[in-house]
C-alpha cells in the first residue's frame, strides 16, 4: 500500500520561505511523477508544480513560477516543495501527490496517490 507523508507547512510572514516534504513509501517512487496541489475553503484544488519520475523536467503554474522549485530525490523516497517570497495569497493547505504515470500533469485527476495535506499561512 503506498503511503504519502506530506509535512513542513506553518505559519510565516510575506517574504519569507518554507520547505515542504513528502515521503513516500510502499511503492516504486521513481515510477511516478510528484506533484503539489493547494487548496483553499470552497474553492477547487490547484495545480502548483509538478516533476517528472527523473526529476529531469518540472511545471509550475504561473502564480509560483520564479519563486517555487519542485524536486526530488529517488534514493530517498522523497518529494519536495521549496518555497521562496511567500505572499498572503500562497495561503492554503498544499497536498503531494504521486502521478499514475511518471510525467507529471496539471490536471489533478492523473494522480493516484494523495497526502494528507500540510496547512501553509503566510501573514502580512
Amino acid at each position: 500500500q503506498v503511503q504519502l507523508v506530506d509535512d513542513g507547512g506553518g505559519l510565516v510572514q510575506a517574504g519569507e520561505s518554507l520547505t515542504l516534504s513528502c515521503a513516500v513509501s510502499g511503492g516504486t517512487f521513481n515510477e511516478h511523477a510528484m506533484a503539489w496541489f493547494r487548496q483553499v475553503a470552497g474553492k477547487e484544488r490547484e495545480f502548483v508544480a509538478g516533476i517528472s519520475w527523473s526529476g529531469v523536467t518540472a511545471y509550475y503554474a504561473d502564480s509560483v513560477k520564479g519563486r517555487f522549485t519542485i524536486s526530488r530525490s529517488n534514493n530517498k523516497n522523497t518529494a519536495y516543495l521549496r518555497m521562496a517570497a511567500l505572499k498572503p495569497e500562497d495561503t492554503a493547505v498544499y497536498y503531494c501527490a504521486a502521478g499514475k504515470t511518471g510525467w507529471p500533469d496539471q490536471n489533478h485527476e492523473e494522480y493516484i496517490y494523495w497526502g494528507q495535506g500540510t496547512q501553509v499561512t503566510v501573514s502580512l
